[in-house]
């Protein structure tokens, strides 16, 4: 096979893994009970696919190819005595094969609904026992396919500490026991939380990047909405689940309108609404319906996206319905207290009553511990503060904020409202 062809065989190759690899790595996991050794099974796969199918070719079915290696690869090691007593030791999950002398029906039990799995996948690798960085690391790399050098690229931290994080993640998880399943009862709430917020996180630093050279990473966007999409269809009856799903959705439905021609950021209320993504918010709005249908309409997620209808409905600025948008806030800090939602529902009163009234509750949040390094607390008072007039003090908040952000292309926008110590308000 040609050099041309070889290197189209492997691209091909590397499309599959990014859509297969979750379904292969949760089949596997189901079996073993250890989602480190699933992957590492899954990788071998992985790693046949490479060698052989240049030669061979492409099989039709390559996700079905990639799951029968893997399974082939599970069952040999089952089988070996030195792996099932160390599975005993570590997990316990060979105990009824040694007490019996016999193997289960490994090639059955792997070729089970693959939904199951990949539910118990979202949860293992969100288990809250990880940090949130662990769970995001992991959580890519299980679910979302991507490589050590993908996620490292896209937070801005080195490759090894992503590897680490990730080998941490794995070995946390066998040393603390943690059951390849789906919780149950009351557990089954809090644990969601843990898997919409790690989703969430993806979603946000995709949309609004922390640090580095450009204002959004769209990809990481995409890696968010595609796995909240698979969870919303994983779990139709959880209206919190929807509720996220509608609210990254309309949120990624800006993003061309988002960015300027040399990519510096555009704000809300300066966006082209012509650029918006309607088939986006078309998704979002019916998402959003959803959560109403299940009667879930004043949970967290379900309030943000709520707020971001609002903007989506809204034809120019101006018809934003900032009232609405003020209350919804307000809903929002009842259920979820938080000087940042209050930050946010004083950019909403501003709007809706005037920048004075805005200003007051933002002067309240001032000396709030956990918003001293916030660079958006300075921005917003410097926004309110060069709408009536009081430019010296709106100059020495968006120097402060430049200050404390670490976006490059944020910092530069700060730095010029500071500038001309004017600028647009702000919109959450």
């Amino acid at each position: 096979m040609g050099a041309v062809t070889a290197s189209a065989t492997h691209r091909t190759i590397d499309a599959v893994w990014r859509i297969e690899s979750a379904r292969l790595i949760a089949g596997i996991a189901r079996i073993v009970r250890d989602v480190g050794l699933a992957e590492d099974l899954a990788q071998d796969a992985f790693v046949a696919a490479l060698e052989r199918w240049p030669e061979s070719g492409i099989p039709d079915k390559p996700g079905a190819w990639l799951m029968a290696t893997a399974k082939h690869r599970a069952i040999d090691l089952l089988r070996r005595r030195t792996l099932l007593e160390r599975k005993h030791q570590e997990l316990g999950y060979e105990l009824e094969i040694a007490q019996n002398g016999s193997t289960p029906d490994l090639e059955a039990a792997l070729d089970d609904d693959i939904g199951d799995d990949l539910l118990r996948l979202v949860f293992t690798a969100c288990h809250p026992v990880l940090s949130a960085e662990a769970r995001v690391a992991l959580t890519l790399r299980l679910l979302g396919g991507l490589t050590t050098d993908e996620i490292a690229r896209a937070f801005l931290v080195s490759e090894p500490t992503v590897a680490q994080r990730i080998v941490r993640a794995k070995k946390t998880l066998a040393k603390e026991r943690i059951p390849f399943e789906v919780p149950k009862g009351d557990e089954l709430s809090s644990r969601l939380s843990s898997v919409l917020e790690v989703i969430y996180l993806v979603f946000n630093e995709g949309y609004s990047a922390t640090s580095g050279e450009d204002w959004m990473r769209p990809a990481l966007c995409e890696d968010a909405l595609r796995l909240g999409r698979i969870l919303a269809e994983l779990m139709p009856g959880e209206p919190e689940v929807h509720g996220l799903v509608a609210l990254m959705e309309i949120q990624a439905s800006r993003a061309a309108a988002r960015v300027g021609p040399t990519g510096e950021p555009i704000l809300l209320l300066d966006q082209d609404r012509a650029r918006w993504d309607q088939l986006l918010i078309r998704r979002g709005l019916n998402a959003l319906k959803r959560v109403e249908e299940l009667g879930g309409a004043g949970g967290p997620y379900a309030l943000q996206a709520a707020i971001a209808a609002c903007h989506a409905r809204a034809l120019t600025a101006a018809d934003t319905d900032w009232q609405r948008i003020a209350a919804l806030y307000e809903d929002l800090l009842r259920i979820t207290p938080s000087p940042v939602v209050q930050l946010n529902r004083a950019v909403a009163v501003a709007m809706a009553s005037g920048p004075e009234a805005g200003l007051q509750i933002v002067d309240t949040l001032r000396d709030e511990p956990s918003l001293q390094g916030y660079h958006l607390l300075p921005s917003v008072r410097g926004d309110l503060l060069a709408r009536i007039g009081r430019n010296d003090e709106a100059r020495v908040e968006f120097e402060r904020a430049a200050g404390l952000t670490r976006n490059a292309r944020e910092r530069e926008l700060l730095l010029e409202r500071a500038r001309t110590s004017v600028s647009p308000p702000a919109a959450p």
